[in-house]
C-alpha cells in the first residue's frame, strides 16, 4: 500500500516472505474461519489463509509477496482503487482498527466479489509490524432486494434518491467511459440485469460502447456484445432505431425483434436479445443540449417481473442527467484533445548529432486533469554548440501550452542571436522577457549547451532555474545529480545573478532531463520521488535509451500524480579506441 514496495509488486514474493509465511500459518491464522490476509508494514501479503485463497481464488503463491492494495482492492468498475481513496490503506498507515462495507476486491479468475473488512494492526514476526485483514461477505444485503436477490418495485422515495444520486455521480466526472459505467452500476441490478450503451460518434457513426450484465452478485461487462453497429435508418419504427433518432422512450421484448428484420440494428438487437435472455426492456434517448449522443437499454432477464409504461418516465429521467454529463465530457475531451494536439505540434524534432543517441517523451496528464505546460527543446546553436532545454510553467489549460509555446520561442531567438553566450546569460534575457512581454505567471526550466571537446568527449553546460536537476547515469549505474548553477524560477521578478556550471559526460553515459510529473507526489516528499528515480535509473542504465525512457515513466512516475511529464534523455557513445 505504499509506493516504495513497487518493486516487489509483480515478481512474485520476495525473500523471507515464504518462511514468515509459514510460520504464521503454523498459528492461529489458519484456524480463522473468516479469510484472512496479513501484510507487512509495506502493504506487501505476508500469509493467507485457506479460506482466503478459495475466496479469492487464488493460490498461496500468487498473494504472498504481493502488494494487497494493487492486487485485489477495486472500485465498482473494476478499476484499481485510488489509494487516496482507500481506507483500507489509511487503517495500515495510522495503526487503528478500521471496518468497511461492501467494498470489491478482484478474484483471480478477473471478476469482481463484494465483500466487507476490517483491518487491524498484527505482528507478523520479531521486531516485525503490519495488519491483518479480514475479508467476509456482507451480512446484511439490500432489505430492497427480493424475488431471488433482484430488485423489488422502486418506492418513490427510492426514484427521488436514484435521480439524486445519478446527478452527482455523473456530475463528478468529465469522462465518457466512467460516466457510462457509473449510471450502469446505478441502475443494475437496483432496475435491470442489463445494461446496455449504444452511442453516436461525431461522424454519427453507432457503436455499442458497453454492455453490463449483474451476474452472481457483481457486474460483468461482456465485450463480445459491443462493437460497430449498422446505420441508424431513416424510418425504422423499431425502438432502438427511434430511440436513437431523439424519439420517445418506449417497451421492447423477443417478439419486437421476431419479425423480419428492416435494418442492420434490427439484425443486431435480435442477436442481443438471443444473447442476453432478456424478457423485457426499455429503450431511451440519451440527447445532450444540440443533438442525440446515443440510446440507453435496461433489460430483465432473471428478474420475473416486466417493465411497464410507469417505468418510462424514471428511465427519461435517467437519461436526461445523463445525456447533460456526456455533452460536458465530449466538450471537455475535445479542448483537452485541441491543446494537446497544440502542445504536441509545438514540441520540436529532436536535431542529429554524429555520435550521441537522444529521445524525448512527453505523456500529457491523466483522468480530470488537463494538458499542462510541460516542454523541452533541443536545437543547434551557429557554431559546434547544441542546445538542450526542459520547462514547466505553470497551470494545467490551453494558456499552459501557449505560455510553453512564447517561452519555447523567446529561449530559440535569444540563444540563437548570442551563440557564444553563457546559459545563464540567455536565461537572464529570457526571463526579463517574460515578465514584460510574455503572458506567463511563473515557470521553471533548465538551459544547456552541449560541445564536443578536444578530449574527443561530449562537455555540458547548464544553468537551472527553479526545476528539478538533471540525473547523469554513467554506464555502470552510478548516479548523480547535477544539482549545481541552482537559480530561481523565471517570473518572479527578481534580480539574483544566475550562474552556470560545467561537467564533462563520460563515454556510454545518460543524461536525463525530466520536469517535476515523473517525480512528485502530493503523498510523498520530493526527496523521495527524486531517490525512486535514482534507484530506476540505476537498474536500467544498460537498456537501450528508448526502452530505458519507457521504463522509467512506466515504473518512476507517481500513480497518484495529476501532472503532465516531458523527459529528453541523451547517451554519449563508448570511448575512441586508440590507433
Amino acid at each position: 500500500m505504499d509506493d516504495a514496495a513497487a518493486p516487489g509488486r509483480d515478481s512474485g514474493p520476495l525473500p523471507g516472505h515464504q518462511a514468515r509465511s509459514d510460520a504464521l500459518l503454523d498459528g492461529t491464522l489458519q484456524n480463522l474461519r473468516e479469510s484472512a490476509i496479513a501484510v507487512d508494514e509495506d502493504g506487501i501479503i505476508v500469509a493467507v489463509n485457506s479460506a482466503a485463497q478459495s475466496l479469492l481464488g487464488r493460490d498461496a503463491s500468487e498473494l504472498v509477496g504481493q502488494d494487497f492494495h494493487d492486487l485485489l482492492h477495486r472500485d465498482r468498475y473494476g478499476h484499481s482503487m485510488p489509494r487516496t481513496r482507500c481506507r483500507m490503506r489509511k487503517a495500515l498507515l495510522t495503526g487503528n482498527t478500521r471496518h468497511g462495507d461492501a467494498e470489491w476486491f478482484a478474484r483471480g479468475d478477473g471478476t469482481l466479489v463484494q465483500l466487507s473488512w476490517l483491518v487491524t494492526p498484527y505482528t507478523p514476526g520479531p521486531g516485525g509490524t503490519g495488519a491483518l485483514a479480514l475479508l467476509y461477505e456482507p451480512k446484511q444485503r439490500d432489505e430492497r432486494h427480493s424475488d431471488g436477490g433482484h430488485s423489488a418495485p422502486l418506492t418513490e422515495l427510492d426514484r427521488l434518491a436514484l435521480l439524486a444520486e445519478t446527478t452527482t455521480q455523473l456530475t463528478s466526472t468529465l469522462d465518457v467511459d466512467e460516466a457510462l459505467h457509473r449510471l450502469a452500476a446505478l441502475t443494475v441490478p437496483r432496475l435491470a440485469d442489463w445494461a446496455v450503451f449504444d452511442v453516436l460518434t461525431e461522424h454519427d457513426e453507432v457503436r455499442r460502447v458497453l454492455v453490463m450484465e449483474h451476474k452472481d452478485g457483481v457486474l460483468v461487462q461482456r465485450d463480445d456484445l459491443q462493437g460497430s453497429m449498422p446505420p441508424v435508418p431513416a424510418e425504422s419504427p423499431m425502438p432502438l432505431s427511434r430511440a436513437l433518432r431523439g424519439a420517445a422512450s418506449s417497451l421492447a421484448g423477443p417478439a419486437t425483434y421476431q419479425g423480419p428484420p428492416d435494418s442492420g440494428i434490427a439484425v443486431e438487437q435480435q442477436r442481443l436479445f438471443t444473447a442476453t435472455g432478456m424478457h423485457s426492456a426499455v429503450m431511451a434517448p440519451i440527447r445532450g443540449l444540440r443533438d442525440v449522443l446515443g440510446a440507453l437499454t435496461l433489460g430483465r432477464a432473471q428478474r420475473h417481473d416486466a417493465f411497464t409504461p410507469a417505468d418510462l418516465p424514471l428511465l427519461e429521467d435517467l437519461t436526461r442527467r445523463a445525456g447533460l454529463a456526456l455533452d460536458n465530457a465530449r466538450l471537455y475531451q475535445r479542448q483537452r484533445k485541441v491543446a494537446e494536439t497544440m502542445q504536441r505540434h509545438l514540441l520540436p524534432q529532436l536535431p542529429v548529432l554524429p555520435g550521441l543517441e537522444m529521445t524525448a517523451r512527453y505523456v500529457p496528464a491523466p483522468d480530470a486533469s488537463s494538458v499542462g505546460g510541460d516542454w523541452y527543446d533541443a536545437f543547434a546553436l551557429a557554431g559546434p554548440a547544441h542546445a538542450l532545454a526542459i520547462g514547466d510553467v505553470v497551470g494545467h489549460d490551453l494558456d499552459a501550452a501557449a505560455g510553453m509555446a512564447q517561452i519555447r520561442n523567446m529561449l530559440r531567438a535569444f540563444a540563437w542571436s548570442h551563440p557564444e553566450a553563457a546559459p545563464s546569460a540567455v536565461v537572464t534575457q529570457l526571463d526579463d522577457a517574460v515578465m514584460h512581454v510574455a503572458e506567463v505567471p511563473v515557470a521553471t526550466m533548465i538551459l544547456a549547451t552541449l560541445t564536443h571537446g578536444d578530449d574527443a568527449l561530449w562537455h555540458l553546460r547548464w544553468t537551472n532555474a527553479g526545476h528539478p536537476p538533471p540525473l547523469l547515469i554513467t554506464h555502470d549505474g552510478q548516479t548523480r545529480y547535477l544539482d549545481e548553477a541552482h537559480g530561481i524560477l523565471l517570473g518572479t521578478g527578481a534580480t539574483r545573478t544566475r550562474s552556470d556550471a560545467i561537467t564533462v559526460l563520460p563515454p556510454q553515459a545518460t543524461l536525463l532531463l525530466y520536469t517535476d510529473g515523473l517525480v512528485e507526489s502530493p503523498h510523498h516528499s520530493i526527496d523521495h520521488g527524486l531517490d525512486r528515480l535514482c534507484r530506476h535509473a540505476t537498474s536500467l542504465a544498460h537498456r537501450p535509451l528508448d526502452l530505458f525512457c519507457d521504463q522509467l515513466l512506466d515504473q518512476v512516475r507517481p500513480s497518484d500524480n495529476d501532472d503532465d511529464v516531458a523527459m529528453i534523455a541523451l547517451r554519449t557513445p563508448p570511448p575512441v579506441r586508440p590507433g
